[in-house]
């Protein structure tokens, strides 16, 4: 086989290889457990949130974004054909760090505790008030001043908080209360 002939078949072969690479990030570890990142998915998230790539520690958060990003918005949708808010935060916190929170953005707003923007961590619930109508929007935090949402026009992205658009609308955060008397999974569906 001559030289030309072998890199036509690695090229292919790569080629082949690569084309068979699921986009899926593998979510290993069980809901709650902190495990460690996939490489490139923390090299990734590390770059568009701005940290080290020491800072992206929770592989099973980025691996769950990382496979919802770029979900279409679907008012009442909770999978991939088409995702809302209230519906994204309520998987992430249960497939990430097992909790169960309501469905709706509604009853969202009434497990947490308030707390002020620089002290929110990784997890915690941002609410918007959108439209004229409080607390219509949810998302979820990350770190470094970014978050995690299903938006309405561009379906599952990262934002930066302070972004001038959104953050005219920014209206409370707080960290999910884990009393089992508010947590009450799958309740009616909402945006």
């Amino acid at each position: 086989m001559n030289k030309i002939h072998y890199l036509y078949c690695l090229l292919a072969f790569t080629i082949i290889l690569s084309s068979c690479h699921s986009r899926r990030a593998a979510m290993k570890g069980q809901p709650g457990e902190v495990v460690k990142p996939q490489a490139d998915i923390a090299d990734k998230y590390s770059a568009i949130l701005g940290v080290n790539r020491s800072d992206i520690q929770n592989g099973r958060l980025y691996a769950f974004i990382e496979n919802w990003m770029g979900t279409p918005y679907k008012f009442g949708g909770e999978d991939k054909d088409g995702v809302d808010c209230s519906g994204l935060s309520q998987l992430l916190e249960q497939q990430v760090y097992g909790i169960n929170i309501p469905r709706s953005t509604s009853q969202q707003i009434n497990i947490i505790k308030r707390k002020y923007e620089e002290e929110l961590i990784e997890g915690d619930l941002l609410f918007f008030d959108y439209d004229g109508k409080k607390f219509s929007h949810v998302a979820v935090y990350l770190q470094n001043g970014y978050y995690v949402h299903a938006s309405s026009s561009k379906g599952v992205i990262i934002t930066k908080l302070h972004d001038p658009y959104t953050y005219k609308y920014f209206s409370r955060c707080g960290s999910i209360i884990t009393d089992t008397a508010y947590l009450q999974p799958n309740q009616g569906g909402s945006k």
